[in-house]
């Protein structure tokens, strides 16, 4: 599915493996939006992933699987994917250490919890802040949703994916699954990625988004 880049670059190699937050919508609100402009909105989010993963100074590419990049391979994108779920804030949660691929841990706190309905299955999620982000204020409004489903390792990465959000005003947060990403450990093992907790593992196939790095 992302920060000051030059600066984040260098703490995603030594500190973490969340990408630029820079996929969000800032003009829109994509509840509204009909499906034309959905599609769009996926696409969109694809070229600048693409664009990302072939620029040198931006790529967790390896230069030996950069220099022939071409484009990640996606699921194709399908609007039933964009959720609009319910938004139950948690302003109560105390930070935690969320384990990492490394011996790193990382500091979260749970923000809210989403709930709601995807291939017929009702699904509840925890979506995270990062407090060491919301000092910036380009990422004051950060939240960090890790999630697992049916198709790791085998279509996805073994270890799930990402979706970056913001904090919506009312009670309710769009889940764009078109727009669920990798770690960057997926495609270079110097990076560390935080881990998904196991309460956020959906019981379902979500075939949207980013799907498994093949090295050639």
């Amino acid at each position: 599915m992302m920060k000051v880049f030059v600066i984040i670059a260098v703490m995603c190699v030594l500190f973490s493996c969340k990408q630029e937050k820079k996929y969000h919508d800032t003009n829109h609100d994509r509840k509204s939006l009909g499906t034309s402009d959905k599609l769009a909105d996926i696409l969109k989010f694809q070229q600048k992933l693409n664009d990302e993963f072939k620029d040198p100074e931006t790529s967790p590419l390896a230069d030996r699987f950069r220099i022939d990049f071409e484009t990640l391979d996606f699921f194709q994108p399908d609007t039933n994917y964009v959720i609009v779920a319910e938004f139950i804030r948690t302003p109560e949660a105390l930070p935690f250490s969320m384990p990492t691929t490394t011996e790193r841990e990382s500091t979260e706190v749970v923000y809210g919890i989403a709930k709601f309905t995807i291939n017929g299955k009702k699904q509840e999620l925890e979506i995270y802040q990062t407090p060491e982000l919301i000092t910036q204020e380009k990422y004051k409004n950060y939240l960090f949703l890790p999630f697992t489903d049916a198709t790791n390792g085998e279509e996805t990465y073994g270890g799930g994916r990402y979706l970056d959000l913001r904090i919506p005003d009312g009670n309710e947060i769009v889940l764009d699954f078109n727009k669920a990403y990798n770690p960057y450990c997926a495609y270079n093992k110097k990076f560390s990625c935080p881990l998904v907790p196991s309460v956020n593992h959906i019981d379902s196939r979500i075939v949207a988004g980013v799907k498994d790095f093949e090295k050639k």
